[in-house]
This record gives C-alpha cells, sequence and structure tokens, in this order.
C-alpha cells in the first residue's frame, strides 16, 4: 500500500482502532490518544511532525512506557505485551543481533543490566542496520551519562523508531 493510503486508512479508522494502530509505533499511550485526537494528517510530513511535537510534550512516565513496550537489545519479549507487528517489527529493527557471537550476546545482556539498573529504564537504541557490536559500543558509550541527559538520548532514540514504524505501518 501506497504511504497516501496508508495516511488516508490511518485517518478513516475509528479511535479505538486508530489509538491500537499507532501503539505498534510508540508504545507510550497518552502519545496514541493525542495522535488520534490530532487526526486527520493532510500528509506525512504533517504526521511526523506531529508525532515528534507530540513525543516531546510528554513526560517521564509516558516515555518510560514507551521504552518498556521494547525489548531489551538482544532479547525478544518486551516488558509489556508488544502486537504481533510491533514484535516483528522489533525483531526486524534487531536483525544485527541475530548471527551475534554468544560472547557479544553475553556482554550485551550484563551491560543492560548496568544500564537499567543506572537508569531505571532499558538501553533503547535505534537498531535498525547496526550490529550487536555497533549497539554493545553505543550502549557502553552511554553508560556513564548524566540520568537526565540519558534520558533525553533515550527519548530520541525511541523518536527516531517511531519515525520508522510510522513509516511501517503506512505502508500495511
Amino acid at each position: 500500500m501506497a504511504t497516501h493510503e496508508g495516511l488516508a486508512r490511518l485517518n478513516a479508522l475509528d479511535a479505538a482502532t486508530a489509538e491500537s494502530e499507532l501503539l505498534k509505533c510508540c508504545g507510550a499511550r497518552e502519545w496514541a490518544r493525542e495522535m488520534v485526537a490530532r487526526r486527520p494528517f493532510e500528509d506525512l510530513a504533517e504526521l511526523m511532525l506531529t508525532a515528534e511535537q507530540v513525543w516531546w510534550s510528554l513526560g517521564t512516565r509516558d516515555w518510560h512506557e514507551a521504552f518498556a513496550s521494547h525489548p531489551k537489545i538482544g532479547e525478544r519479549r518486551a516488558a509489556k505485551p508488544q502486537s504481533e507487528h510491533a514484535a516483528a517489527w522489533s525483531e526486524q529493527e534487531q536483525a544485527g543481533t541475530r548471527d551475534a557471537e554468544q560472547a557479544t550476546l553475553n556482554e550485551l545482556a550484563e551491560a543492560n543490566r548496568v544500564y537499567e539498573e543506572k537508569f531505571g529504564h532499558i538501553f533503547i537504541v535505534c537498531a535498525t542496520g547496526k550490529t550487536a557490536a555497533q549497539m554493545l559500543v553505543l550502549l557502553r558509550a552511554r553508560l556513564p551519562n548524566d540520568p537526565g541527559i540519558e534520558l533525553r538520548n533515550a527519548a530520541d532514540e525511541q523518536r527516531k523508531i517511531m519515525r520508522l514504524r510510522l513509516e511501517k505501518l503506512l505502508t500495511i
């Protein structure tokens, strides 16, 4: 389906269905509700601009809710249930971990544990196109960050994921 057809479909959905569809792109319920309320979108640019404006207007609790909808890097299951599409998208996005050596996966698991213990949320990175080793380097580079800075880093990575998934949503 072309993007404009997908956008027309999203605009035409009833509110509950549209919210469910948008939650595939970002697991923050307040984000999805606000996006539904701002329909209809004229074009992809307006959709993306609105998505980012709504995302950055949310609070920490909403961001943590979105983060929890992703599996940890190197894992398959998120802390909170995902739709079938979101789970498949997570698996595609983390394709770089599929062929990783077990030692790298073990290091990722340990670094994930340390990160979550320090920051109170899982490590979020837009994993598309990255190898497990690259994600491990990024995770380790972000570990020394101040919690406030790291929360913004994680939120920005979630924003990138959200944009990719909105594009995918409009093509299914």
